[in-house]
Protein backbone atom coordinates (compact mmCIF):
# COMPACT_ATOMS: atom_id res chain seq x y z
CA UNK A 1 0.00 0.00 0.00
CA UNK A 2 1.01 3.59 -0.55
CA UNK A 3 1.59 6.65 1.48
CA UNK A 4 0.00 9.87 0.48
CA UNK A 5 0.36 13.26 2.22
CA UNK A 6 -2.62 15.72 1.91
CA UNK A 7 -2.23 19.36 1.69
CA UNK A 8 -5.68 21.24 1.62
CA UNK A 9 -6.33 25.38 0.67
CA UNK A 10 -8.64 27.89 1.27
CA UNK A 11 -11.74 27.10 3.03
CA UNK A 12 -13.58 24.77 6.03
CA UNK A 13 -15.77 23.21 3.07
CA UNK A 14 -12.21 22.40 0.84
CA UNK A 15 -11.26 21.06 4.22
CA UNK A 16 -14.03 18.78 4.37
CA UNK A 17 -13.59 17.17 0.79
CA UNK A 18 -10.36 16.86 1.72
CA UNK A 19 -11.45 14.93 4.95
CA UNK A 20 -13.73 13.05 2.72
CA UNK A 21 -10.27 11.63 0.49
CA UNK A 22 -8.44 11.15 3.34
CA UNK A 23 -11.14 9.04 4.63
CA UNK A 24 -11.57 6.89 1.25
CA UNK A 25 -7.57 6.30 0.71
CA UNK A 26 -7.49 4.92 4.84
CA UNK A 27 -10.92 3.00 4.80
CA UNK A 28 -8.79 1.32 1.01
CA UNK A 29 -5.86 0.99 3.31
CA UNK A 30 -3.06 3.22 2.56
CA UNK A 31 -0.89 5.38 5.34
CA UNK A 32 -0.77 9.08 5.35
CA UNK A 33 2.61 10.44 5.22
CA UNK A 34 3.52 13.06 7.13
CA UNK A 35 6.47 14.40 5.48
CA UNK A 36 6.69 15.12 1.57
CA UNK A 37 9.71 13.60 1.39
CA UNK A 38 8.00 10.09 2.72
CA UNK A 39 5.35 9.90 0.39
CA UNK A 40 4.39 8.54 -2.79
CA UNK A 41 1.78 10.23 -3.74
CA UNK A 42 1.00 14.23 -2.89
CA UNK A 43 -2.54 15.17 -3.08
CA UNK A 44 -3.10 19.10 -3.08
CA UNK A 45 -6.89 20.09 -3.01
CA UNK A 46 -6.50 23.78 -4.40
CA UNK A 47 -8.85 27.00 -4.07
CA UNK A 48 -9.44 29.16 -7.78
CA UNK A 49 -11.66 31.74 -5.53
CA UNK A 50 -9.24 34.65 -5.48
CA UNK A 51 -5.83 35.28 -7.71
CA UNK A 52 -4.38 35.22 -4.17
CA UNK A 53 -5.84 32.08 -3.63
CA UNK A 54 -4.46 30.71 -6.91
CA UNK A 55 -1.01 31.87 -6.17
CA UNK A 56 -0.51 30.29 -3.05
CA UNK A 57 -2.07 26.77 -4.80
CA UNK A 58 0.88 27.44 -7.33
CA UNK A 59 3.83 27.97 -4.69
CA UNK A 60 2.77 25.15 -3.01
CA UNK A 61 2.92 22.30 -5.95
CA UNK A 62 6.22 24.37 -6.98
CA UNK A 63 7.49 23.62 -3.34
CA UNK A 64 6.10 19.99 -3.29
CA UNK A 65 7.43 19.33 -6.45
CA UNK A 66 10.91 20.49 -5.88
CA UNK A 67 10.88 18.48 -2.80
CA UNK A 68 9.14 15.12 -3.30
CA UNK A 69 11.35 12.11 -3.84
CA UNK A 70 11.83 11.27 -7.53
CA UNK A 71 8.83 8.34 -8.30
CA UNK A 72 6.30 10.03 -5.88
CA UNK A 73 3.46 11.09 -8.07
CA UNK A 74 1.21 14.08 -7.70
CA UNK A 75 -2.62 14.66 -7.92
CA UNK A 76 -3.95 17.98 -8.06
CA UNK A 77 -7.90 18.28 -7.14
CA UNK A 78 -10.34 21.46 -6.19
CA UNK A 79 -11.91 24.42 -7.58
CA UNK A 80 -8.75 25.11 -9.66
CA UNK A 81 -8.67 22.37 -12.13
CA UNK A 82 -11.20 22.87 -14.34
CA UNK A 83 -10.65 26.30 -15.76
CA UNK A 84 -6.79 27.41 -14.67
CA UNK A 85 -5.28 23.30 -15.31
CA UNK A 86 -2.69 24.71 -18.00
CA UNK A 87 -0.96 26.76 -15.06
CA UNK A 88 -0.85 23.99 -12.35
CA UNK A 89 2.03 21.89 -14.16
CA UNK A 90 0.81 19.97 -16.06
CA UNK A 91 3.83 17.91 -16.97
CA UNK A 92 4.28 16.98 -13.42
CA UNK A 93 0.94 16.21 -12.40
CA UNK A 94 -0.27 12.47 -12.09
CA UNK A 95 -4.04 13.27 -12.13
CA UNK A 96 -6.35 15.99 -11.56
CA UNK A 97 -10.00 15.49 -10.01
CA UNK A 98 -12.54 18.46 -10.62
CA UNK A 99 -13.78 19.79 -7.65
CA UNK A 100 -17.01 17.85 -7.64
CA UNK A 101 -15.11 14.26 -7.99
CA UNK A 102 -13.78 14.10 -4.48
CA UNK A 103 -15.04 10.20 -4.47
CA UNK A 104 -12.44 9.22 -7.34
CA UNK A 105 -9.20 9.76 -5.34
CA UNK A 106 -9.02 5.98 -5.23
CA UNK A 107 -8.57 6.20 -9.46
CA UNK A 108 -6.12 8.41 -9.06
CA UNK A 109 -3.70 6.65 -7.37
CA UNK A 110 -4.32 3.09 -8.76
CA UNK A 111 -4.06 4.81 -12.29
CA UNK A 112 -1.11 3.71 -14.02
CA UNK A 113 -1.30 5.90 -16.65
CA UNK A 114 -1.99 10.06 -16.38
CA UNK A 115 -5.49 11.38 -16.76
CA UNK A 116 -8.14 13.38 -14.86
CA UNK A 117 -11.64 13.28 -13.55
CA UNK A 118 -13.10 16.44 -14.10
CA UNK A 119 -17.13 15.53 -13.96
CA UNK A 120 -20.25 18.01 -15.12
CA UNK A 121 -20.81 18.90 -10.73
CA UNK A 122 -19.04 21.64 -9.55
CA UNK A 123 -18.95 20.92 -6.10
CA UNK A 124 -19.01 18.09 -3.99
CA UNK A 125 -21.61 16.79 -1.04
CA UNK A 126 -21.33 13.72 1.01
CA UNK A 127 -24.02 11.40 0.30
CA UNK A 128 -24.88 7.86 1.66
CA UNK A 129 -22.07 5.99 3.92
CA UNK A 130 -18.85 8.17 2.80
CA UNK A 131 -16.41 7.31 4.91
CA UNK A 132 -14.51 10.76 6.15
CA UNK A 133 -11.58 11.21 8.49
CA UNK A 134 -11.59 14.38 10.65
CA UNK A 135 -8.22 16.25 10.23
CA UNK A 136 -9.07 19.03 12.75
CA UNK A 137 -8.65 18.64 16.67
CA UNK A 138 -11.13 16.36 18.05
CA UNK A 139 -13.79 18.81 20.11
CA UNK A 140 -14.85 20.49 16.49
CA UNK A 141 -15.70 19.65 13.06
CA UNK A 142 -17.30 21.11 10.14
CA UNK A 143 -20.42 19.74 8.15
CA UNK A 144 -21.05 21.22 4.81
CA UNK A 145 -25.05 21.35 4.99
CA UNK A 146 -25.00 22.54 0.81
CA UNK A 147 -22.78 23.84 -2.19
CA UNK A 148 -22.80 26.20 -4.60
CA UNK A 149 -24.72 29.75 -5.27
CA UNK A 150 -27.77 31.54 -5.96
CA UNK A 151 -26.77 35.06 -5.02
CA UNK A 152 -25.09 36.37 -8.38
CA UNK A 153 -22.88 38.93 -6.45
CA UNK A 154 -20.69 41.39 -9.16
CA UNK A 155 -17.10 40.61 -8.04
CA UNK A 156 -17.55 36.75 -6.93
CA UNK A 157 -16.97 33.79 -9.12
CA UNK A 158 -18.05 30.70 -6.80
CA UNK A 159 -21.17 30.82 -9.32
CA UNK A 160 -19.01 29.97 -11.93
CA UNK A 161 -16.79 27.77 -10.30
CA UNK A 162 -19.15 26.01 -7.57
CA UNK A 163 -22.39 25.97 -10.08
CA UNK A 164 -25.69 26.77 -8.07
CA UNK A 165 -27.00 26.00 -4.88
CA UNK A 166 -27.01 22.35 -4.19
CA UNK A 167 -28.50 21.55 -0.61
CA UNK A 168 -28.14 18.44 1.44
CA UNK A 169 -31.47 16.49 2.18
CA UNK A 170 -31.87 17.10 5.96
CA UNK A 171 -31.68 13.20 6.64
CA UNK A 172 -28.48 12.86 5.45
CA UNK A 173 -27.37 16.16 7.71
CA UNK A 174 -28.88 14.46 10.77
CA UNK A 175 -26.74 11.28 10.00
CA UNK A 176 -23.61 13.05 9.55
CA UNK A 177 -24.19 15.09 12.75
CA UNK A 178 -24.99 12.29 15.36
CA UNK A 179 -21.97 10.58 14.27
CA UNK A 180 -19.83 13.80 14.96
CA UNK A 181 -21.00 13.79 18.31
CA UNK A 182 -20.74 9.74 18.87
CA UNK A 183 -17.16 10.63 17.96
CA UNK A 184 -16.99 12.75 20.59
CA UNK A 185 -16.99 15.87 18.89
CA UNK A 186 -18.15 19.38 21.20
CA UNK A 187 -18.35 22.22 18.56
CA UNK A 188 -19.97 21.75 14.82
CA UNK A 189 -19.67 24.46 12.60
CA UNK A 190 -22.35 24.31 10.20
CA UNK A 191 -20.99 25.52 6.52
CA UNK A 192 -21.72 26.28 2.92
CA UNK A 193 -21.09 29.37 0.40
CA UNK A 194 -24.19 30.63 1.94
CA UNK A 195 -26.00 28.83 4.77
CA UNK A 196 -29.59 31.14 4.83
CA UNK A 197 -30.22 29.96 1.22
CA UNK A 198 -30.35 26.19 2.86
CA UNK A 199 -32.79 23.97 1.37
CA UNK A 200 -34.63 26.74 -0.88
CA UNK A 201 -34.11 24.30 -3.82
CA UNK A 202 -35.42 21.57 -1.78
CA UNK A 203 -38.70 22.72 -0.55
CA UNK A 204 -36.74 23.21 3.25
CA UNK A 205 -34.97 26.07 5.51
CA UNK A 206 -32.08 26.32 7.73
CA UNK A 207 -34.28 27.12 10.99
CA UNK A 208 -35.98 23.73 10.27
CA UNK A 209 -33.09 21.97 10.09
CA UNK A 210 -31.70 23.57 13.50
CA UNK A 211 -34.65 22.83 14.72
CA UNK A 212 -34.29 19.11 13.72
CA UNK A 213 -30.33 18.97 15.18
CA UNK A 214 -31.16 20.19 18.01
CA UNK A 215 -33.89 17.33 18.95
CA UNK A 216 -30.06 15.32 19.55
CA UNK A 217 -28.97 15.40 22.98
CA UNK A 218 -25.88 16.65 23.93
CA UNK A 219 -23.81 19.21 25.54
CA UNK A 220 -22.23 20.69 22.36
CA UNK A 221 -21.91 23.71 20.78
CA UNK A 222 -23.64 24.65 16.57
CA UNK A 223 -21.65 27.37 15.06
CA UNK A 224 -23.41 29.00 11.94
CA UNK A 225 -20.67 30.55 8.99
CA UNK A 226 -21.48 32.59 6.01
CA UNK A 227 -25.19 34.09 6.07
CA UNK A 228 -26.01 37.03 4.16
CA UNK A 229 -28.02 40.34 6.17
CA UNK A 230 -31.24 39.73 4.55
CA UNK A 231 -31.35 36.01 5.75
CA UNK A 232 -31.31 37.12 9.30
CA UNK A 233 -34.92 36.71 10.30
CA UNK A 234 -37.00 36.99 13.83
CA UNK A 235 -37.42 33.57 13.86
CA UNK A 236 -33.25 32.89 13.73
CA UNK A 237 -32.62 35.48 16.11
CA UNK A 238 -35.37 33.65 17.55
CA UNK A 239 -34.19 30.24 17.99
CA UNK A 240 -30.15 31.11 18.37
CA UNK A 241 -31.49 33.61 21.58
CA UNK A 242 -33.54 30.80 23.09
CA UNK A 243 -31.17 27.84 22.34
CA UNK A 244 -27.93 27.99 24.31
CA UNK A 245 -26.45 25.06 22.31
CA UNK A 246 -26.13 27.41 19.58
CA UNK A 247 -22.87 30.03 19.39
CA UNK A 248 -24.14 33.57 19.34
CA UNK A 249 -21.99 33.95 17.32
CA UNK A 250 -22.87 35.31 13.09
CA UNK A 251 -20.54 34.99 10.28
CA UNK A 252 -22.60 38.47 8.24
CA UNK A 253 -20.46 39.19 5.03
CA UNK A 254 -21.64 42.69 4.47
CA UNK A 255 -18.71 43.75 2.04
CA UNK A 256 -19.85 47.28 2.28
CA UNK A 257 -22.24 50.09 3.74
CA UNK A 258 -22.10 52.69 1.22
CA UNK A 259 -25.43 51.97 -1.38
CA UNK A 260 -23.92 53.06 -4.65
CA UNK A 261 -21.61 50.42 -4.02
CA UNK A 262 -23.71 47.67 -2.83
CA UNK A 263 -26.31 48.19 -5.42
CA UNK A 264 -22.74 47.63 -8.38
CA UNK A 265 -21.87 44.94 -5.94
CA UNK A 266 -25.08 43.70 -6.96
CA UNK A 267 -25.77 42.42 -3.00
CA UNK A 268 -29.37 42.41 -1.62
CA UNK A 269 -29.28 44.75 1.11
CA UNK A 270 -28.91 48.48 1.02
CA UNK A 271 -26.90 50.31 4.08
CA UNK A 272 -30.29 51.57 6.29
CA UNK A 273 -30.96 47.68 6.23
CA UNK A 274 -27.53 46.04 7.18
CA UNK A 275 -27.60 48.99 10.10
CA UNK A 276 -30.97 47.39 11.30
CA UNK A 277 -29.81 44.03 10.71
CA UNK A 278 -27.41 44.78 13.64
CA UNK A 279 -29.18 46.39 15.86
CA UNK A 280 -31.73 43.82 16.06
CA UNK A 281 -29.28 41.12 16.76
CA UNK A 282 -27.46 43.36 19.77
CA UNK A 283 -31.35 43.81 21.38
CA UNK A 284 -32.10 40.42 21.44
CA UNK A 285 -29.19 38.85 21.64
CA UNK A 286 -26.59 41.30 23.63
CA UNK A 287 -23.61 39.01 23.74
CA UNK A 288 -23.03 37.74 20.38
CA UNK A 289 -20.71 38.26 18.61
CA UNK A 290 -20.52 39.50 15.16
CA UNK A 291 -18.03 38.99 11.95
CA UNK A 292 -18.14 40.23 8.66
CA UNK A 293 -15.96 40.83 5.35
CA UNK A 294 -15.65 44.41 4.46
CA UNK A 295 -14.29 44.68 0.62
CA UNK A 296 -11.99 48.02 -0.46
CA UNK A 297 -11.12 49.35 -3.83
CA UNK A 298 -14.48 47.92 -5.62
CA UNK A 299 -14.61 49.49 -8.94
CA UNK A 300 -15.80 53.30 -8.66
CA UNK A 301 -15.47 53.25 -4.90
CA UNK A 302 -14.43 57.16 -3.82
CA UNK A 303 -12.36 58.16 -0.82
CA UNK A 304 -16.00 59.18 0.73
CA UNK A 305 -17.31 56.28 0.05
CA UNK A 306 -14.53 54.21 1.74
CA UNK A 307 -15.06 57.32 4.95
CA UNK A 308 -18.31 56.04 5.33
CA UNK A 309 -17.10 52.30 5.63
CA UNK A 310 -14.91 53.19 8.21
CA UNK A 311 -17.18 55.89 9.76
CA UNK A 312 -19.82 52.40 9.89
CA UNK A 313 -17.14 50.44 11.81
CA UNK A 314 -16.77 53.14 14.36
CA UNK A 315 -20.43 53.71 15.15
CA UNK A 316 -21.51 49.71 14.56
CA UNK A 317 -18.58 48.09 16.15
CA UNK A 318 -18.08 44.76 14.91
CA UNK A 319 -16.10 41.92 16.96
CA UNK A 320 -14.42 40.40 14.07
CA UNK A 321 -13.77 42.36 10.68
CA UNK A 322 -11.92 40.57 8.00
CA UNK A 323 -10.75 43.17 5.14
CA UNK A 324 -10.03 42.43 1.74
CA UNK A 325 -8.97 44.27 -1.42
CA UNK A 326 -11.15 44.00 -4.63
CA UNK A 327 -9.27 41.24 -6.28
CA UNK A 328 -10.32 41.53 -10.46
CA UNK A 329 -11.63 38.16 -11.15
CA UNK A 330 -11.78 37.28 -14.69
CA UNK A 331 -15.41 36.41 -16.24
CA UNK A 332 -16.86 38.53 -12.99
CA UNK A 333 -19.14 41.51 -13.91
CA UNK A 334 -17.10 43.58 -11.74
CA UNK A 335 -14.04 42.95 -14.04
CA UNK A 336 -15.78 44.78 -16.79
CA UNK A 337 -16.63 47.56 -14.90
CA UNK A 338 -15.01 51.27 -15.43
CA UNK A 339 -12.93 52.76 -12.58
CA UNK A 340 -10.81 50.31 -11.51
CA UNK A 341 -9.25 51.20 -8.55
CA UNK A 342 -4.74 50.87 -8.41
CA UNK A 343 -3.66 48.29 -6.48
CA UNK A 344 -1.73 51.37 -4.36
CA UNK A 345 -4.86 52.76 -3.56
CA UNK A 346 -6.37 49.34 -2.36
CA UNK A 347 -4.04 48.58 -0.11
CA UNK A 348 -4.09 52.06 1.65
CA UNK A 349 -7.21 51.90 2.28
CA UNK A 350 -7.56 48.32 3.77
CA UNK A 351 -4.27 49.59 6.23
CA UNK A 352 -6.34 52.31 6.94
CA UNK A 353 -9.35 50.13 7.88
CA UNK A 354 -7.16 47.55 9.49
CA UNK A 355 -5.71 50.09 11.82
CA UNK A 356 -9.12 51.52 12.88
CA UNK A 357 -10.60 47.71 13.48
CA UNK A 358 -7.92 47.06 15.50
CA UNK A 359 -8.54 49.89 18.12
CA UNK A 360 -12.41 49.03 18.08
CA UNK A 361 -11.35 45.10 18.91
CA UNK A 362 -9.26 46.82 22.03
CA UNK A 363 -12.17 48.74 23.22
CA UNK A 364 -14.42 46.02 23.15
CA UNK A 365 -11.87 43.24 24.60
CA UNK A 366 -11.44 45.88 27.29
CA UNK A 367 -15.47 45.49 27.96
CA UNK A 368 -14.84 42.24 28.37
CA UNK A 369 -12.01 41.95 31.23
CA UNK A 370 -13.74 40.89 34.68
CA UNK A 371 -16.31 38.56 32.85
CA UNK A 372 -16.81 34.92 33.81
CA UNK A 373 -17.44 32.64 30.65
CA UNK A 374 -17.05 29.19 29.35
CA UNK A 375 -14.20 28.15 27.13
CA UNK A 376 -12.78 25.05 25.33
CA UNK A 377 -9.36 24.78 26.24
CA UNK A 378 -7.20 23.54 22.91
CA UNK A 379 -3.57 23.32 24.03
CA UNK A 380 -0.67 24.88 25.12
CA UNK A 381 0.47 28.50 23.50
CA UNK A 382 2.83 27.84 20.58
CA UNK A 383 5.60 30.24 21.89
CA UNK A 384 5.31 28.73 26.12
CA UNK A 385 3.63 25.51 27.77
CA UNK A 386 3.48 28.11 30.36
CA UNK A 387 0.12 29.35 28.82
CA UNK A 388 -2.81 27.96 27.23
CA UNK A 389 -4.83 28.70 24.21
CA UNK A 390 -8.94 28.64 23.80
CA UNK A 391 -11.52 29.61 22.32
CA UNK A 392 -15.17 31.11 24.20
CA UNK A 393 -18.54 30.67 22.39
CA UNK A 394 -17.74 34.01 19.90
CA UNK A 395 -14.07 33.09 18.36
CA UNK A 396 -14.25 30.43 15.92
CA UNK A 397 -11.04 28.49 14.75
CA UNK A 398 -8.88 29.27 12.79
CA UNK A 399 -10.00 32.57 11.86
CA UNK A 400 -10.78 34.87 15.29
CA UNK A 401 -9.13 35.64 18.00
CA UNK A 402 -8.12 33.42 20.74
CA UNK A 403 -8.23 33.58 24.79
CA UNK A 404 -4.72 33.46 26.25
CA UNK A 405 -4.73 31.06 29.42
CA UNK A 406 -1.93 32.48 31.62
CA UNK A 407 -2.92 30.72 35.18
CA UNK A 408 -3.74 26.71 33.99
CA UNK A 409 -3.65 24.79 36.98
CA UNK A 410 -6.64 23.52 36.69
CA UNK A 411 -6.77 22.55 33.34
CA UNK A 412 -6.54 18.41 33.46
CA UNK A 413 -7.60 17.77 29.69
CA UNK A 414 -7.58 19.79 26.49
CA UNK A 415 -10.41 19.68 23.77
CA UNK A 416 -12.85 20.45 27.28
CA UNK A 417 -14.86 23.33 28.60
CA UNK A 418 -13.68 25.49 32.07
CA UNK A 419 -14.46 27.91 33.57
CA UNK A 420 -12.59 31.27 32.91
CA UNK A 421 -12.17 34.99 34.48
CA UNK A 422 -10.97 37.61 31.28
CA UNK A 423 -8.00 39.40 33.19
CA UNK A 424 -7.22 41.66 30.22
CA UNK A 425 -6.44 41.96 26.33
CA UNK A 426 -3.60 41.60 24.22
CA UNK A 427 -3.80 42.17 20.90
CA UNK A 428 -7.13 40.71 19.11
CA UNK A 429 -6.80 38.04 22.15
CA UNK A 430 -8.19 37.59 25.48
CA UNK A 431 -6.10 36.83 28.65
CA UNK A 432 -7.68 35.04 31.40
CA UNK A 433 -7.54 32.49 34.59
CA UNK A 434 -8.96 29.11 34.80
CA UNK A 435 -11.63 28.89 37.93
CA UNK A 436 -13.22 25.82 37.47
CA UNK A 437 -13.68 22.91 35.13
CA UNK A 438 -17.13 22.25 33.54
CA UNK A 439 -18.87 18.73 33.30
CA UNK A 440 -17.85 17.18 30.17
CA UNK A 441 -17.80 13.73 28.52
CA UNK A 442 -14.52 12.91 26.94
CA UNK A 443 -11.54 14.71 28.18
CA UNK A 444 -8.55 14.14 25.67
CA UNK A 445 -5.54 14.20 27.90
CA UNK A 446 -2.49 16.93 28.43
CA UNK A 447 0.22 16.67 26.04
CA UNK A 448 4.29 16.06 27.89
Amino acid sequence: MSKIHFISLGCPRNLVDSEVMLGIVLQAGHEIAERVEDADFLVVNTCGFLEASRQEALATLEKLINNKKPQAKVIVAGCMVKDHQKKLFPDEVHYFLGSGDAESILEAITSEERGEKIGSVKSYLEAGEIPRTLSTPPHYAYLKIAEGCRKGCAYCSIPKIKGPLRSKPPEQILKEFRALLARGVQEIILIAQDLGDYGKDINTSLTSLLRELLKVEGNYWLRLLYLYPDEITDELIELIKNNPRICPYLDMPIQHINNDILKAMRRHTTGEEIKQVISRLRDQIPHIHIRTSLIVGFPGETQAHFNQLVDFIQKHPLNHVGIFTYSREEGTTAAKMDNQLPESVKKKREQRLAAVQKKIVHKLGKKMVGQEMDVVIEGYHPESKLLMIGRHSGQCPEIDGQVIINDGEKVTAFGQRYRVKITDVAGYDLVGIVLSKLKSKLPLPLLK
